[in-house]
């Protein structure tokens, strides 16, 4: 392959990124969006089974039933505050901002493949293509951070190569 493909190649990777860093915010987006509603209804419905709990002849089955259903509602007020942070940590990223190093919102493509340092939300698929959305906290973006396109790192005691940073 020539010089001119190779940078064509670039060309168009670059560009892809433009489109590829807001597809992967947005479904970082949908995952907390639906973490949010899963939390807020798993609340509602725990406060709904604390309300309805009826006082019978045994008192303490009433008020076993309700610390329960109190017990279930503050595991979800848990969850549901821990999908806000990672709303807000998100809302921080700007999409569009283009990365020369790897660092929160950056796009990197590297030897062991494709992460988008943002919120710990697993694999994304867009386009065919896996990439990793990862938290700046992650191991491997600790690894990673700071490094530049042709720049190596090493995590989990293996060489990493970074490809490209957008």
């Amino acid at each position: 392959m020539g010089v001119e493909s190779q940078k064509r190649i670039e060309i168009v990777k670059c560009l892809m990124s433009g489109i590829l860093k807001p597809h992967l915010h947005a479904a970082c987006l949908a995952y907390v969006q639906d973490r949010i509603a899963a939390a807020t209804q798993a609340m509602q419905a725990a406060q709904e089974s604390a309300n309805s709990e009826t006082k019978s002849s045994a008192g303490d089955k009433y008020e076993t039933g309700r610390a329960m259903a109190q017990e279930e509602r503050n595991r979800n007020a848990v969850q549901l505050r821990e999908a806000q942070n990672l709303h807000a940590e998100l809302a921080r990223i700007n999409p569009e901002q283009a990365c020369d190093t790897v660092r929160p919102g950056a796009l990197v493509e590297t030897s062991i493949g494709g992460f988008f340092i943002s919120i710990s939300a697993g694999k994304l698929t867009v386009d065919g293509k896996d990439y990793f959305a990862v938290s700046a906290a992650a191991p491997v973006a600790v690894a990673l951070s700071g490094k530049r396109a042709g720049e190596e790192a090493v995590f989990n005691g293996k060489v990493v190569s970074v490809y490209h940073v957008h």
